[in-house]
């Protein structure tokens, strides 16, 4: 992940994301860098367009964040349809009563 981060770091920058600037970031972070690795995260990268990658991520994260909250909203709808039921229950029982 770490170096995944370190090409999201150097596309905020504005900055080329190769190998060496991907190996200066990983290892003033205290990592030990592993060559093969970054050259495979520069393969990787190399048609993708980070923006467009950055922007689809945020909004498939944004839709699960939304679900809980209509999730809820369905809930405390069936919640008041059950509570207006049993209130229009007990006023038929206690009409009930006083002319039973």
């Amino acid at each position: 992940m770490e170096y995944i981060y370190a090409a999201m770091i150097l596309h905020s920058a504005e900055k080329d994301i190769n190998e060496e600037n991907v190996k200066s970031i990983i290892e003033a972070a205290g990592i030990e860098a592993d060559d093969a690795r970054i050259k495979a995260l520069i393969a990787a990268l190399e048609d993708v367009d980070i923006d467009e990658a950055m922007e689809t991520t945020a909004m498939a994260a944004a839709a699960p964040a939304a679900a809980p909250a209509a999730a809820e909203a369905v809930e405390e709808e069936e919640e008041e349809e059950e509570e207006e039921e049993a209130s229009e229950e007990e006023a038929a029982a206690g009409l009930g009563a006083l002319f039973g």
